[in-house]
């Protein structure tokens, strides 16, 4: 059974006989479905069925000869609104089946951040009518979570948010100018981290790190697309599995200035979320990638 099944409301789910059942309820009922013939005239096809407003499963598989459906896997979705990025993606082909990883740079995390892609079947369609790998478009990021915590926020003042604000604006700059080969900028983000690092290092042994750093997210695990993240909550809402009646928390973050969606079922968060307060958790990280408005990469 997939990991983050529970995310999307399906925490009671055990048994594989209750998990075929819920598939079967997938392709009986779909809510969207979804076509493409490929190259060696199969037909690639993907039955999506919401549990809540923005949660739900797709069921993928093809077409064979005789008409007949042929499961191949299943996957928990959780549809974001929010425009995370506008980057240059690069979208790689995973090895055991016909999914696809993306890829892109952010200065404001400062590591590659890869994610599941979603809509698949639109890469799909748009790459056969033009073949490409990397493409310059927006990414809308969201997130199944397993676990999570609230925590409180760091006390700042209006004069420190707005510092913040200027220093995230000016590292990247700093950032897009050293990716242009600009020495100067190179060796200012050096000292900085240096000097972030000298003085964590002498602050860490009388403070607690979660008072020192605000919001991060980083690689959890050997999983590419798998995240430990921590950022601030800005808004919070309740959605209900509609087959299994269970809770789900829809926490909108903004981690360093990024901004995505991450769904967590109620029984694996611990503390109340509100606006203010800060996320803790593991993630699973998915996007959708505007494939109407690709341009060329610069």
């Amino acid at each position: 059974m997939h990991k983050f099944l529970r995310a999307a409301g399906f925490a009671n789910i055990n048994k594989r006989s209750e998990l075929k059942n819920i598939l079967k309820n997938v392709l009986k009922n779909p809510d969207e479905k979804q076509y493409v013939t490929m190259k060696d005239d199969s037909i690639a096809v993907e039955y999506r069925r919401d549990f809540s407003d923005s949660v739900g499963i797709a069921v993928c598989g093809e077409f064979s000869d005789d008409a007949e459906f042929d499961y191949e896997f299943y996957y928990p979705y959780f549809r974001g609104d929010f425009l995370s990025s506008h980057a240059e993606v690069d979208l790689e082909r995973h090895l055991e089946k016909e999914t696809y990883a993306g890829v892109f740079d952010d200065g404001r995390i400062g590591i590659s951040i890869i994610f599941f892609l979603q809509n698949r079947l639109d890469y799909l369609k748009a790459s056969m009518k033009k073949e490409f790998s990397t493409l310059r478009t927006d990414v809308n990021l969201s997130a199944l979570a397993i676990s999570g915590s609230i925590m409180l926020p760091i006390k700042k003042d209006q004069k420190q948010i707005q510092n913040y604000k200027k220093d995230i604006i000016n590292r990247n700059n700093l950032i897009n100018a050293a990716r242009q080969g600009d020495e100067e900028a190179m060796e200012t983000l050096t000292l900085e981290d240096i000097d972030t690092y000298t003085a964590i290092s002498r602050k860490i042994l009388d403070e607690d790190v979660f008072s020192l750093v605000d919001t991060y997210l980083m690689p959890y695990g050997i999983e590419s697309d798998i995240y430990s993240i921590l950022g601030e909550i800005l808004n919070v809402w309740r959605e209900r599995n509609s087959l299994t009646n269970e809770s789900i928390y829809i926490i909108t973050l903004n981690c360093n200035d990024l901004v995505l969606e991450v769904c967590i079922n109620k029984k694996d968060l611990v503390g109340e979320p509100a606006k203010g307060r800060r996320f803790k958790g593991t993630i699973w990280l998915q996007g959708m990638v505007d494939f109407s408005v690709v341009n060329p990469p610069r």
